[in-house]
Order: structure tokens, then C-alpha cells, then sequence
């Protein structure tokens, strides 16, 4: 008999109840104890939902992020914290700076925040110096487990293993991270115990590095941590994910734990090969339904392979999502706008987990238990492989068009460079933000009335040039060099381009989450991609017809677009990206007919597609770097294109970012205090750069002293007449009460910086 779990659920609930919950709280509008409460009705209705899994996951809720619960579960918040506060205050101040703005303590520092592997989810990096120490609180831990087991359901916590904690966190001084490794297992070890006597059986301990290169220092970590674990009476389940082992294969399989967790949907051909070297007495748990995306599985073909490997394993066979379900929406049965044929090739979590029942009863009772579920799933298989809505015949004969010449710009930086001077005259430390404004609840009271046809079209357009005009009066107000329209009319970066090309489709409510109480919703990325007209021209004229300062023209990039969506599965993603560089190359070449000087096409996502393992890079990168060549280089040497990256690491990639040759790159840097450009040390970075000064994912405003401090650190890296002054990134989430002091303190030092240079 198969068994059925679950590795993780999406915390945010199906109309993200805890989004509305959080952000009520920080503003000081509800309590602590309405925040608690909204967050126990989210378990109970999510554990409801998965009560028909044989083992169900807890803890893996979260009120921000799982790593930075795990560093409060092991005493390690930020030392910055102010100690005397609760617990939960302590746990904000690391997430965002600060707690609730009705508690006036002392605002800090947020942590740290990058990407979680190769998700859009980011994390808060945990920090440690050779002084940390680690301390177990498990309150919150042993309270969500005693909270199901009370519910009536059979629990298995979920834990972020050790060494993958130390492995995600940062050193703020020379010491190895690893020698913290011997301090740590204690408390992972009264951890389990504590576990173990409140009644749970299994844990889950992810160790998701053991889908990455490991060297033997990591490897070797890896065997101490479980030799020392293994002495507690838990049984663990240890637990890889977001793709294949390949050389820690034997080392996951050797480890002594009483399962393992591996990722068959993104390493199916080493299924075998862990079935012959795993230990006889072990569980074996495959993770067969894609966690990642929403496409429906084929359960058909699924079983013909897993038919005869539940044979050979038993009761030792597990089955379970890819990984966490984190990463896709709550329930597509929220979903009553979708195209109906679309609708039905489709699968969010809750359908994750009924398809995984449907394996599991086909595989303990036999296919005939579940045949009308199986017949309804070929036909929707069958349905999206053969659908006209798919297919664009004109898409494809383009793409085959696509010559090499494309991908390049006529002259080279150093010659372009001084004829986008002379076009546009711009002092030294030129100031910017990176796109757009607060998105005020005027701004999206119109935009929910126009889509719903409460308000005319001109009537609607009226309104957000209104909100454009305002949005440039006040950056002509606080001195901004380079100016942009705000994106008003704009609901998303990637929704608001996908909205207007062919081969795209969008759901009502299918958020995840991005961080903390950031939610986005990925559209759907179904058949070939066109761009039928326009789709920013007429903003950008308007916003450059109320100002003789230059406005950039603001784009996202073929990769962003790619990464940020749900993309389909029937070709290679390269070949997706490739459709979507042709569609917005025609924006960028429409722009620059338009007059537009300055054009932005922002690659959030570049890295976050990087492979996990760096023999697979250069593959993606020569894919995705020509993608945004194709887009931008169609321009002539006086139009000048940015390109903007945010929360990843990006040292080992600067090379690839350099070959994208943008003239100027604006790039996340405040939070790391501008670690991020210690590669510039050792790599001559030939163009324009705007390291970030201003974090705008913390309510905190920066002073002109540490904007200053932040820009003489790039200046000893970076010559300052290639220097840009900017935000991290768009400022659409903060309030103007927030920005304009911000803004004001960034141009006051970009203006202290060029009389210092001048002197």
C-alpha cells in the first residue's frame, strides 16, 4: 500500500486572508492576537484540505518566510534585534525592519532577503559570525503540532535541515560557517527529541542542497549532521527537491534516515538507480506531481511507470508533490472566468493533492477503482496537446526567421556612450528610480472599475494620466535627473505586458506568495506568444510630452516575463523566451520611433532560472542572455537601454550580465550593503551601473549620510561617471508619505557626491 503526504501547503489562503491579516497588523489596525487568530483558521481549513493524505505537513505555515522561522527557532535572529522585545516583534524587525507601527520601538535593519533557489520565493538569509550561538525555541514549532494532532490528523512537522541552514546563511565575518555546524546539531537533536516526546512519529528535515554541487567540506556535513541525528528516536524523512541528485545520489541514499524524499518529476531516470542503492528497511518517497507548475498531470502515463515500481517497493513506496505546493495557487476551483477548454488542463494545489489520490487508489486498489477519473484526465491531456489554441503557424515561421545579426547592437558601448551623451546631457551621479510609484487605492479603485466596466475607457484613460502627471510633478519637485510615468495603469510588471499578447491566459485568484505579505499572480503562459499592438507608446508619449527631462520607456524583459509566469511544458523554455523576445523587440523599435531616448527592460528574474547546478549554466545563460540581446539591440546608438535585477546573488554571473550589454544596469544592493559589487574588485564591468540605495522593501527611509556612505563604497569599485543613484526597485508597494523624503534624501546625495568629485 502506497503511502500519500504532503511536503508543504501555500500559507497565504485562497483570497490571501493572511496577506490582508499581516498588513493590517503592521499598520497597527488589528492586534496580535486577531493576527494569531486569522493564522489558526488558515491551518485548520489547510489541513482540511489535504485530510485525506495518509500524513500531513505542520509547521511548514509561516508568518513571513520558513527560514526565518527557523532561525527563530534556533535562537539566531539578527543580533541587531532589540532582545527585549516579544518574540514575534523581534521576528518582523528581521523581516522588515520593524514590527507594527503601533508598537514604536526602534527601527533596524531588516535582514538579508534573496532568492530561494531557483523560485521566485525569497528568503531571509540568516546571518553568523564565529560568536553565534543557537538556543531551541520551539514554541511555535511544538504548538502547530499539538494544534493538528488535536484536529484529529496524523502530523508530520516539517524542519529545515541543518546543514542547508548553515549553507543559506551568511558569514558577516572571515569565520567558516561550518565550524557553527557542531554548536547547532544539539539543538537539532533536543528538537527532535522534544518532538518526539510530544507524539510525533515522522519529521520531514529538508536538506534541498542536495539537489546543488556539493563539495567534500558540504558532503562531509552532511554525514556528521545525520550520524549525530540519528541518535534521537525520530524517524526522519529526509527530504530533496527542485531536481536531480546526480553526484550526492549515494550520499542521500547512505545518510541514516528512515526515509527518503527525491524529486521525480525533475529526476525520473534516477529513480531506479535509488531504488537499487537505497537500504531495504528505508521508505522511499517519490515526489511524482509537479510542484512547480499548474498543469494537469498525466496520471495515465504516470501509472504505467509507477505500476511496477510499487510492485517492487510496497508499503516502502511514498508518494508525494515534487515539493512544497508553496509555489503554486490554493484552488482552481475559485476559477470561474477561465477559458473552459484551458481550465480543464489545469491543476493548483488542491487538484495537486487529488491527483496524487487518484495514484494512490489506482496503485492500492487498482485503476478500475478510480476509471472515470483516469478517462476525464486523457481526455484533457489529449484535448491540450492538439488544441488550435496552442498552435500559431505565423509565430513559428518567425521564430525560424530569427538571424544572428539581431542579437547585436551597430557599435559598441564606448562608441554609442557619446552619442547618448550628447542626446542626453546628464550630470554626474544622474538620479532615478527604477519604474514605479505607490499604487494608491485611487489608482487601483479605477483600474478594478474599468476592468469590471463601471468606467469608460476615456474616461478611464483620463483618469490615469492624472496619476501619471502627478506622478511626474513630483519628481520634477524632489530634482530627479531621468524621470518615469509611475505605471499608473499598471496591475503587475509581467501581467500588465502578458494582458495585452496572444498565447496568455490569467486567473482571478491564483496568488502565491513572493515574500512575507507580497503576493503575485503568475499568468499562464498556454500557446505561442504574439504581440497583436502597442502596449505602453501612448503612456510614455504623454508622460514625455509634461516634461523637457528625459522619461524612460519601461519594459520587463523576455526572461522576467518567462520566469514570472507559468510557462507550458510541451517545448523547451528557450523556445518560449525566444517568442517573447520577438514581441517585445517590436515595443522597444515602436518606442524609439515614439521619440523615446531611454529605454528600460527590466530582467528581474535573470538569475533565478540560473540552473542549480553550475555545470548546467552556461546552457541557460546563452539562451536567456541572447533573448534580451534580440530584444534591446534593435536600436540605434543613441537610444539608450537600462536594465534592472533585484534579490539574487549576482557575482557569479557578471560576466553573463556584462554580455547582455545594456548601456546602463540598475541592480539591487542595500540590503547586502553593497557586497553585491565586491565582484567589481575583479571583474572590469564595462558599462553603466545604479547599485541600489534606498530598500524598498522596508518602511524605513534611508538618511543622506547612508545613501552617501552606500555610493562612495561603489565609487571605490566602479569609476563615478558610470554610476547611476537609484532605488533597489520599484517603488509601487511603499506609500508617498515614504518615498518622497526617500527620494529627496537620494538626490540631496547624488548632489553632495558630484561637489565632492568637482572639488
Amino acid at each position: 500500500m502506497a503511502t500519500t503526504h504532503n511536503l508543504g501547503f501555500p500559507r497565504i489562503g485562497k483570497r490571501r486572508e493572511l496577506k490582508f491579516a499581516l498588513e493590517s497588523y503592521w499598520k497597527g489596525e488589528s492586534s496580535l492576537l486577531e493576527l494569531e487568530k486569522t493564522a489558526a483558521d488558515l491551518r485548520k481549513n489547510h489541513w482540511q484540505q489535504q485530510a485525506e493524505l495518509d500524513w500531513l505537513p505542520v509547521a511548514d505555515f509561516s508568518f513571513y518566510d520558513h527560514v526565518l522561522d527557523t532561525s527563530l527557532l534556533l535562537g539566531n535572529l539578527p543580533e541587531r534585534t532589540d532582545a527585549s522585545l516579544a518574540d514575534s516583534d523581534r521576528y518582523f524587525q528581521a523581516a522588515r525592519g520593524r514590527s507594527s507601527t503601533a508598537l514604536q520601538q526602534q527601527t533596524t535593519a531588516a535582514a538579508e532577503m534573496t532568492k530561494w533557489f531557483d523560485t521566485n520565493y525569497h528568503y531571509l538569509v540568516p546571518e553568523f559570525s564565529a560568536d553565534t550561538t543557537f538556543e531551541l525555541n520551539a514554541v511555535r514549532l511544538l504548538g502547530q503540532y499539538q494544534e493538528a494532532v488535536n484536529q484529529g490528523h496524523q502530523a508530520k512537522p516539517v524542519l529545515l535541515g541543518p546543514v542547508s541552514y548553515l549553507w543559506l546563511g551568511k558569514a558577516k565575518d572571515d569565520s567558516n560557517k561550518l565550524d557553527l555546524l557542531k554548536h547547532l546539531l544539539p539543538v537539532y537533536e533536543q528538537c527532535l527529541s522534544e518532538l518526539v516526546e510530544a507524539g510525533a512519529d515522522w519529521v520531514q528535515i529538508d536538506e534541498p542542497i542536495l539537489a546543488t554541487e556539493l563539495d567534500s567540506d558540504w558532503q562531509h556535513a552532511l554525514q556528521q549532521a545525520y550520524f549525530a541525528l540519528n541518535k534521537t528516536p525520530a524517524r526522519l524523512l529526509l527530504t530533496s527537491y527542485f531536481g536531480p541528485l546526480r553526484e550526492n545520489l549515494n550520499l542521500a541514499c547512505e545518510l541514516p534516515t528512515a526515509g527518503l524524499h527525491i524529486d521525480a518529476v525533475n529526476a525520473r531516470d534516477e529513480v531506479i538507480k535509488v531504488i537499487d542503492w537505497l537500504p531495504a528497511h528505508k521508505v522511499l518517497s517519490l515526489g511524482i506531481i509537479n510542484g512547480r507548475n499548474i498543469w494537469k498531470t498525466d496520471l495515465n502515463s504516470l501509472l504505467d511507470w509507477l505500476e511496477p515500481l510499487s510492485q517492487r517497493l510496497g508499503e516502502r513506496l511514498w508518494l508525494a508533490p515534487s515539493c512544497s505546493l508553496l509555489h503554486v495557487p490554493v484552488d482552481l476551483a475559485q476559477e470561474d472566468e477561465l477559458d473552459a477548454d484551458i481550465a480543464n488542463w489545469l491543476a493548483f494545489a488542491v487538484q495537486k493533492l487529488d491527483e496524487l489520490t487518484i495514484i494512490a487508489t489506482a496503485l492500492n486498489q487498482g485503476r478500475e477503482q478510480v476509471t472515470e477519473a483516469l478517462q476525464s484526465n486523457h481526455a484533457a491531456i489529449s484535448a491540450r496537446k492538439h488544441s488550435a489554441k496552442v498552435h500559431n503557424p505565423a509565430v513559428q515561421q518567425r521564430l525560424a526567421a530569427v538571424t544572428a545579426d539581431m542579437s547585436e547592437r551597430q557599435n559598441s558601448y564606448t562608441q554609442r556612450i557619446r552619442q547618448q551623451q550628447a542626446r542626453l546631457p546628464l550630470p554626474l551621479f544622474p538620479t532615478t528610480t527604477i519604474g514605479s510609484f505607490p499604487q494608491t487605492a485611487e489608482i487601483r479603485l479605477s483600474r478594478q472599475q474599468y476592468r469590471k466596466g463601471e468606467l469608460h475607457q476615456h474616461s478611464y484613460q483620463a483618469q490615469m494620466q492624472q496619476q501619471i502627471q502627478y506622478a511626474i510633478e513630483e519628481q520634477l519637485k524632489v530634482g530627479l535627473d531621468v524621470l518615469v510615468h509611475g505605471e499608473a495603469e499598471r496591475n503587475d510588471m509581467v501581467e500588465y505586458f502578458s494582458e495585452q499578447l496572444e498565447g496568455y491566459i490569467f486567473s482571478r485568484y491564483g496568488w502565491v506568495q513572493s515574500y512575507g505579505s507580497r503576493c503575485v499572480k503568475p499568468p499562464i503562459i498556454f500557446g505561442d506568444i504574439s504581440r497583436p499592438q502597442a502596449m505602453t507608446v501612448t503612456w510614455i508619449q504623454y508622460a514625455q510630452s509634461l516634461t523637457e527631462k528625459p522619461v524612460k520607456g519601461m519594459l520587463t524583459g523576455p526572461v522576467t516575463m518567462l520566469n514570472w509566469s507559468f510557462v507550458r511544458d510541451d517545448q523547451p523554455r528557450s523556445a518560449t523566451c525566444l517568442q517573447l523576445a520577438l514581441a517585445i523587440r517590436d515595443e522597444v523599435l515602436e518606442l524609439e520611433q515614439a521619440g523615446v531616448g531611454i529605454i528600460q527592460i527590466d530582467e528581474a528574474a535573470l538569475r533565478e532560472g540560473l540552473p542549480l547546478r553550475r555545470q548546467d549554466w552556461q546552457q541557460y545563460l546563452d539562451w536567456a542572455v541572447n533573448c534580451f540581446r534580440i530584444t534591446a539591440n534593435g536600436v540605434a546608438d543613441d537610444t539608450q537601454i537600462h536594465t534592472h535585477m533585484c534579490y539574487s546573488e549576482f557575482n557569479d554571473i557578471i560576466e553573463a550580465i556584462a554580455a547582455m550589454d545594456a548601456d546602463v544596469i540598475t541592480i539591487e544592493t542595500s540590503r547586502s550593503d553593497m557586497e553585491l559589487l565586491d565582484v567589481f574588485n575583479a571583474f572590469d564591468y564595462p558599462n553603466e551601473i545604479g547599485p541600489g540605495v534606498y530598500d524598498i522593501h522596508s518602511p524605513n527611509i534611508p538618511t543622506v549620510r547612508e545613501i552617501r556612505e552606500l555610493m562612495e563604497k561603489a565609487a571605490q569599485r566602479i569609476p563615478p561617471e558610470r554610476l547611476w543613484v537609484n532605488p533597489d526597485c520599484g517603488l509601487k508597494t511603499r506609500q508617498w508619505a515614504e518615498v518622497r523624503p526617500a527620494l529627496i534624501a537620494m538626490v540631496e546625495a547624488a548632489r553632495q557626491l558630484r561637489l565632492d568629485a568637482a572639488a
